[in-house]
């Protein structure tokens, strides 16, 4: 591997090169983890939509969402018929300003379940839960959490399953001062998400210093794991 092809290997950015048959002649990594949630079929008819009428390359800015990857522009490029490309630029994801190690030491689980009972006598929808079940008591910041999820329940509350998981993601952390902090994830999936909750969730998600990704019928939130 050269270093142009190193240098592409490790950009943020997915980058994705088809044959003429629409099947995946080279990818870097990040494209790898991008068709974890897209289907290739799928990239390559935005690629030949976009392409430019003749041979050369063509940006074009455009919102985009695959699964929880963002978009906001690609670039077509082709030099003949045998094989075309395609870099898609991702939506710089909102990161974590600190670390408050500040808060109440709480078990995650009871939070989930008085949340979810509290937003099932609102709704009819049935609550289903996935939780791994090795979580330690973390500190939070129980009101700003709280309120966190009670805002997003109600922005799933028109659904008829609303489906809670709760798990690690492994291999991510966070850094501050030295210290390494693991990251958790709760999940809400759903068949219908209210989007017009978003700015209110965001507002409440930035006081907990809490990331929040908002998909079709989906909404996720990670926060840093805080044990003591």
């Amino acid at each position: 591997m050269n270093f142009n092809e190193a240098w592409i290997e490790h950009d943020y950015n997915p980058f994705i090169v088809f044959g003429e048959d629409g099947r995946v002649k080279s990818l870097n990594q990040e494209a790898q983890y991008l068709l974890g949630e897209a289907q290739n079929r799928e990239i390559f008819e935005l690629t030949g939509a976009y392409a430019s009428h003749s041979y050369g390359f063509k940006t074009t800015a455009l919102d985009l969402t695959f699964g929880s990857y963002k978009f906001y522009a690609i670039t077509i490029g082709y030099l003949d018929e045998n094989e075309i490309g395609i870099k898609l630029y991702k939506t710089a994801a909102k990161k974590f300003i600190s670390i408050e190690e500040h808060g109440e030491s709480v078990n995650i689980y009871a939070i989930l379940d008085l949340c979810i009972s509290a937003s099932s006598t609102r709704c009819k929808a049935e609550f289903t839960k996935e939780f791994d079940p090795t979580f330690p008591d973390i500190k939070l910041q129980i009101n700003n959490f709280t309120k966190l999820l009670d805002k997003i329940y109600q922005s799933h509350s028109s659904a008829t399953l609303i489906k809670t998981k709760l798990s690690l993601l492994t291999g991510e952390h966070i850094k501050q001062n030295g210290k390494k902090y693991p990251i958790f994830s709760i999940h809400v999936t759903t068949d219908y998400r209210d989007s017009g909750y978003e700015k209110d969730i965001e507002f409440v998600a930035s006081k907990s210093n809490t990331m929040v990704r908002f998909h079709e019928n989906s909404t996720t939130i990670n926060s840093a794991m805080v044990t003591s």
